[in-house]
């Protein structure tokens, strides 16, 4: 049987490595590890940045699944060049500007995402080797269209499609709670986010959510202080 012939060659994968786990229609997903749960079912683990994490799972229907392969680790990749002149430097605000425009996505919100992800540092490598200032995993660049996840405007360009993506799957009432369960899942992923009906309970993923929202306040409370500045002046 081809689905059972997948899951025995990887019985035993090495503890650091991650899988990439295809379905017959063409998605991916990014797991730790897997383990079969009957004759029908296989549970996969999912990537996470916490290695001790096992509550992050999902179950999928072992007829669904296409292929199974061991992702190799990421290559160590060497620090940027320093900046040698004006035409070397990194105008990330005018990236996450063309990327709000061209999602209809607060540039606020995208940058709050950006400073909780990498901290704005473009060649950021998770624990489970998500990249770049969006921190994107491999194969979720991969089906993004992103070739080189370090390349700043390619990040953002592929991190603000999926960002753009959970917020028309979960904010579709446009309130809070859509915008939180779209933080959710880009941390934790959708499966996460669906299987529990809401934000997952995972330390990881409620802090994550309240920390992106506390820098995207802060951002707007100081824009409102400026412009409240700005207006005082012009009025004197």
């Amino acid at each position: 049987m081809l689905i059972a012939g997948i899951f025995a060659l990887s019985l035993c994968p090495a503890s650091h490595a991650l899988e990439r786990v295809t379905l017959r229609t063409g998605f991916s997903y990014d797991c730790s590890h897997h383990e079969a749960i009957d004759a029908d079912h296989v549970r996969i683990y999912l990537a996470s940045s916490d290695p001790k994490r096992t509550d992050n799972y999902m179950d999928l229907v072992a007829s669904k699944i296409s292929s199974v392969e061991t992702i190799p680790d990421p290559v160590p990749t060497a620090a940027p060049a320093p900046v040698t002149s004006t035409t070397d430097v990194i105008d990330v605000p005018t990236l996450l500007a063309n990327a709000g425009t061209q999602h209809n996505i607060d540039v606020d919100l995208l940058a709050a995402v950006v400073k909780a992800e990498s901290g704005g540092r473009a060649n950021a490598v998770s624990r489970t080797g998500a990249r770049g200032l969006m921190q994107l995993m491999p194969g979720t660049a991969r089906d993004l269209g992103v070739n080189d996840a370090f390349s700043p405007d390619q990040n953002i360009a592929g991190g603000s499609a999926y960002l753009d993506y959970l917020l028309d799957r979960y904010d579709s009432r446009g309130d809070t709670l859509g915008l939180e369960l779209a933080l959710a899942a880009y941390n934790a992923g959708p499966a996460a986010v669906d299987r529990y009906h809401g934000i997952p309970p995972f330390r990881e993923t409620r802090a994550y959510v309240k920390r992106v929202i506390n820098e995207f306040n802060r951002r707007k409370a100081a824009l409102a202080h400026n412009s409240a500045g700005k207006t005082t002046l012009a009025s004197r």
